[in-house]
């Protein structure tokens, strides 16, 4: 891999981590800005949607930002191609400069779900030639260019209603809701599908996870979440998202997801019981520790469970965690000051690792 000359052994690494096993150390991403190459020049954006979609803004920006990054450890050089959202069933996306939403819509509940993909969608077909794009700037294989970013169906449905009237209609129109969400699941899966086989014609790395939380395995997965499923109960969950989660893990076998914050911990156990899910990524709500320490307990509910979890967490708060779990079923991905701290970061994980555990 043109960004990873040990990119052999990052692999073997993290195959250790998808079958429960440690070589000598955690699997950890580790990352710093180290300046190799005269940045070329990037374009100013035409305007915002150009910011998200544009390829002539884009490859230059990601070109720059792949030249000039150490990727240390198991870190997986990839970009985030976020316009991924604009395949949003049937919204209209807005564009600023941070982000892109989609402003609510009223829902006629006589009607079938207006919530569904168009291929012939404008932006559909725009991001489908910055994904190209991107796959031309990879190569076979420069650096994973994966699955294509975006958002599951249940999270778009409530983007789309707005979050009150979403969850309003679970309860009003609970046979209309959960069709709207099964079919705009498998909507997605079949675009999923298409967009990894155009992948695969240009790029090695048709799956995995790219750009926000990079992560790779020896076998294909799919990335998924529920932001909504903090304002829902158990009950709830389970009626309106547990289908959605096992219809993806029908198409691609395996599930990453993305748990956010503490209201979303109340679904931790149903997740933990799904044979399918193999690893919890979690992101701290700023009212809450940030991942470290402070977060234990859960660790080590995930790790009881056969399940990896997934975080990131400043470099200092590495060690505690090595040295009081089970480092073979642990993802950590941090950013250093330098090259040289990272590096030194990897040597010390071998001796907290090997470390006798309280």
């Amino acid at each position: 891999m043109k960004y990873k000359a040990d990119w052999s052994d990052a692999q073997k690494r993290l195959t250790a981590l998808w079958h429960g096993e440690m070589i000598d150390r955690p699997c950890i991403s580790a990352k710093a800005y180290a300046p190799k190459t005269e940045p070329i020049p990037v374009p100013p954006p035409a305007n915002e949607d150009a910011r998200w979609l544009d390829p002539d803004y884009l490859i230059p920006h990601f070109h720059n930002q792949l030249e000039n990054t150490w990727w240390g450890g198991e870190a997986v050089p990839s970009v985030l191609l976020m316009s991924g959202w604009v395949n949003c069933l049937g919204g209209t996306p807005l564009f600023s400069p941070e982000t892109i939403w989609f402003d609510p819509q009223d829902v006629d509940f006589s009607k079938p779900s207006p919530f569904r993909h168009d291929p012939s969608n404008p932006w559909t077909r725009k991001h489908r030639a910055a994904h190209i794009a991107l796959c031309r700037l990879a190569g076979r294989d420069d650096f994973l260019v994966g699955q294509a970013g975006g958002l599951p169906a249940n999270d778009l449905l409530s983007m789309h209603m707005g979050a009150e009237a979403f969850l309003i209609a679970l309860m009003d129109h609970p046979e209309w809701m959960l069709n709207a969400i099964t079919d705009g699941c498998r909507d997605q899966i079949q675009l999923n599908q298409e967009l990894a086989d155009l992948t695969r014609t240009y790029n090695d790395y048709w799956y995995g996870c790219p750009g926000w939380m990079p992560f790779w395995a020896p076998e294909p997965f799919v990335c998924t979440q529920s932001d909504v499923s903090c304002m829902m109960s158990p009950e709830l969950y389970d009626r309106f998202i547990l289908p959605e989660l096992d219809l993806l893990a029908q198409a691609k076998g395996n599930v990453w997801y993305h748990l956010d914050g503490g209201d979303a911990r109340q679904h931790l156990p149903r997740l933990l019981s799904l044979p399918y899910l193999r690893v919890i990524q979690y992101t701290p709500t700023p009212n809450e520790p940030p991942n470290g320490p402070g977060h234990l307990d859960m660790y080590r509910a995930i790790q009881a469970a056969g399940k990896i979890f997934h975080v990131e967490l400043p470099p200092q708060n590495i060690e505690p965690l090595v040295r009081e779990l089970d480092p073979s079923r642990m993802m950590l991905s941090t950013y250093c000051s330098s090259r040289e701290e990272g590096e030194k970061l990897l040597e010390q994980s071998i001796q907290w690792a090997n470390h006798p555990k309280h």
